[in-house]
């Protein structure tokens, strides 16, 4: 599957806006991370944007998100390493993250959250306006984006990565789209 087909899909089972937008972003930051650890950044990609293709058909049932969405994406042919990325992103299921491509998907799907809420909270509501020092700050503020999970975030430690490295390559990479986004 290409980025073109993958959008159409995307565009098809999901209406919200919001989150289309957070598919683009967590694409945005996955290529980039892919890029950072010299990996496929086509099948990060592809892993980033389709990671929450389940989410209107589960959103009320939480312990079926991402699982709709793995057994989705290998009826539909994508390699094995992106659909188990796809299902162990939920960490409600208790699976094992095994590869590099798992263990980034996981940490991103919240920092990109918490890039955003921390571009809206600025007056001119643009990820131009933010930058790694102001997101530590934040992320230490308990009632600031409470949705994007802090245990989650610092799992890109998993990685490799540092806190502040990790906040610096999905920052950049989120800026990258920032049009498309509308931030």
């Amino acid at each position: 599957m290409n980025r073109d087909e993958a959008l159409a899909l995307l565009k098809k089972n999901l209406k919200n806006k919001n989150l289309f937008n957070h598919s683009l972003a967590v694409e945005a930051v996955m290529r980039r991370l892919a890029e950072h650890f010299s990996e496929d950044v086509e099948k990060w990609g592809l892993a980033g944007l389709l990671h929450d293709i389940d989410y209107d058909r589960t959103k009320d049932d939480h312990a079926r998100h991402s699982i709709e969405g793995a057994e989705m994406l290998a009826g539909l042919g994508l390699p094995d390493d992106i659909v188990y990325a796809v299902k162990v992103h939920n960490d409600i299921h208790g699976l094992p993250r095994l590869s590099l491509m798992d263990k980034a998907l996981f940490a991103t799907d919240p920092l990109t959250g918490l890039i955003v809420a921390g571009a809206l909270i600025r007056p001119e509501k643009k990820l131009a306006a933010i930058d790694v020092p102001f997101l530590l700050k934040r992320f230490g503020e308990k009632a600031f984006a409470r949705g994007a999970n802090r245990e989650t975030i610092s799992a890109c430690t998993e990685t490799g990565l540092s806190l502040e490295e990790f906040m610096a390559l999905g920052l950049e990479a989120m800026q990258g789209i920032a049009k498309e986004l509308n931030l």
